[in-house]
């Protein structure tokens, strides 16, 4: 007896979504407000942007990102500033799902919970090669008040590239969109 290829498929799915602990497949920043949704590195209304999707794993966060063929520095190479720009968005995503998580909301509540970056810190330890799936992984280090602090490590291929540390603050209210804000 053979099994129906919808129940394989689906068997084959839950078994490698299964190895991320994930509680929900909707990535972090799908429940921004469009009105907040325009980030180069994350937004799904930037057409041009990277759309990273950035998700719980336990009590850390990840996200995956392969890089395209002019994302290279020299042949055979990522571009640091990509590896920066993906520390810098899957940290202020994982500030707002910490927040979230911390004040026991749901990620769609109002009123919406934002940051924007107040300091990157980035250190490159090795040169992250081109053609592979990069492996963001994040951990909140801090929650306060008005900032969260998240430190995110860049893999590659198993080989830790990057380690980078995002303090997000709350978005300043100048900052946010007329009707929101």
């Amino acid at each position: 007896m053979t099994l129906p290829a919808f129940v394989f498929v689906t068997i084959i799915l839950l078994r490698f979504f299964s190895q991320f602990n994930i509680k929900t497949l909707k990535a972090f920043q799908d429940f921004y407000p469009d009105d907040l949704s325009h980030c180069y590195g994350c937004g799904r209304n930037n057409t041009h942007g990277h759309h990273l999707k950035s998700y719980w794993d336990g009590d850390h966060t990840f996200a995956r990102f392969t890089p395209e063929p002019w994302h290279i520095a020299i042949p055979g190479f990522v571009y640091g500033g990509l590896i920066a720009s993906l520390i810098d968005c899957h940290g202020i995503g994982s500030a707002a799902a910490a927040v979230y998580r911390a004040e026991n909301r749901k990620m769609d509540s109002q009123p919406p919970v934002r940051f924007v970056t107040a300091s990157l810190k980035v250190d490159f330890l090795a040169p992250t090669p081109a053609g592979e799936t990069l492996e963001l992984n994040g951990e909140i280090v801090e929650i306060g008040v008005k900032k969260v602090i998240v430190d995110i490590s860049v893999s590659a291929a198993g080989i830790k590239c990057a380690q980078g540390r995002v303090i997000a603050v709350k978005i300043p209210e100048d900052m946010l969109p007329k009707r929101l804000g």
